[in-house]
């Protein structure tokens, strides 16, 4: 059954209250295809029967389940390769080289969604540059799902998202299997703080970041809340840090503070110099 009009907009609103995220007209068959499974799951009848039940009863922990079904968690291990590349043989080398008198670093990955994207970065540091081991490193990664930030933490995955753009080598080196799926070993899983965050509300504290990642995120909310939330960036930035965006995704526009890097889709960026 196709969703209604006026359910549309009682979720779109509700989506947009809780998590700033604007799902314009013209996505309704991407709520209905969110919306329909929860409603099942939670024994109604049909969206229309879940919209009722949000309308009359506001406060019974559902309109936080309607919230984390519409944010959307696509992603992979090393999704699109080049930002890990640029990571690897440009932005860490010059941090380290920069911070080698206090051999600390910052790092916040803004939306950590199942996990790959955090882990998969761990294990860029792991594989090349075992110097910081020794180093301070505090490496932050938060979202807005409690059911996502959950997974982070147990780093537990299927064989199919093992398959999407996880080498093999490093796969046996820092997964263990546990019957048909696979588990972060405790090393990894330690290294990576998961944190409970909504982009659009108050941020907890957080230390001066030296490298700044919030990829493919920008994309679902409007403008407004995009300079505000590339201001937030901006304050949490060192000087000399590094900043990542998706590959749709720019400060064009929004906040001149920020300048893009020449290196080969990667959406990097730092704050402008003088």
């Amino acid at each position: 059954m196709n969703i209604s009009e006026s359910d549309f907009q009682f979720i779109t609103k509700l989506v947009k209250e809780l998590s700033a995220i604007a799902l314009e007209p013209g996505k309704e068959y991407l709520v209905e295809s969110r919306i329909n499974p929860l409603a099942q799951k939670e024994g109604f009848a049909s969206i229309e029967e879940l919209v009722k039940k949000l309308r009359s009863e506001p406060q019974n922990g559902l309109r936080n389940k309607v919230v984390e079904v519409m944010t959307t968690n696509e992603t992979s291990f090393f999704r699109d390769i080049h930002p890990f590349e640029t990571l690897k043989n440009f932005v860490l080398p010059e941090l380290i080289e920069k911070r080698e008198k206090t051999r600390e670093l910052n790092i916040w990955c803004g939306a950590s969604s199942s996990g790959q994207e955090p882990y998969s970065f761990a294990m860029l540091i792991k594989e090349n540059f075992p110097q910081l081991d020794s180093w301070k490193i505090k490496y932050i990664a938060t979202d807005i799902s409690d059911e996502m930030l959950k997974r982070c933490r147990d780093g537990i995955y299927s064989q199919l998202e093992i398959n999407r753009g996880l080498p093999a080598a490093m796969m046996v080196k820092y997964f263990e299997r546990q019957g048909t799926e696979w588990r972060v070993k405790e090393d990894l899983r330690k290294m990576v703080d998961f944190r409970y965050t909504n982009l659009s509300e108050n941020w907890p504290y957080m230390p001066p970041m030296d490298l700044v990642m919030v990829r493919n995120v920008l994309i679902y909310f409007d403008v407004e809340m995009k300079k505000q939330i590339l201001g937030k960036i901006k304050k949490l930035m060192r000087p000399d840090g590094y900043f990542f965006l998706g590959a749709a995704e720019t400060t064009l526009n929004l906040d001149e503070s920020f300048e893009r890097m020449n290196y080969k889709q990667s959406g990097c960026y730092r704050l402008r110099q003088g």
